[in-house]
């Protein structure tokens, strides 16, 4: 996550690997997604979109914000896929909680990584795992 005060901006790029993210898909009940591909179904960015939507969520200064799904492009690995978010309308971050629980109910042993860079400070990381993925950090 990259904090923009110039554009008011939280960009948001977020690297999930294609097979556990149709393995989740799919347990949803939506199958042969086929991601990132030719053959990829009709609706299949509104359902990663609503897939991002329902695990990770963002309260900023205290309100629960909403982002903007720009996109996604698959890895130059082609083993992932880059899903890009956009919080937009955001003049200072002086705080943050963030859920994120992407694949937890996929795996019990998932563990997901935020990285929060804001200009003129180190990046600070915070770890989430299944039973703690709820954290909170103050600027």
């Amino acid at each position: 996550m990259h904090y923009r005060p110039e554009q008011q901006a939280l960009q948001i790029s977020m690297h999930i690997f294609l097979d556990d993210l149709e393995l989740a898909l799919r347990e949803r009940g939506h199958d042969k997604l086929y991601l990132c591909t030719k053959k990829e179904a009709a609706g299949a960015n509104e359902l990663v979109e609503a897939y991002l939507r329902d695990e990770f969520q963002l309260t900023l200064n205290g309100e629960l914000r909403d982002f903007n799904f720009v996109g996604k492009e698959i890895s130059d690995d082609l083993a992932a896929v880059w899903c890009y978010l956009e919080i937009t309308d955001l003049p200072r971050l002086e705080s943050l909680e963030l859920r994120y629980s992407i694949l937890m109910d996929t795996y019990d042993d998932q563990k997901n990584l935020a990285s929060l860079e804001r200009p003129g400070e180190e990046v600070g990381t915070l770890l989430f795992q299944k039973g703690n993925a709820v954290k909170k950090a103050t600027f």
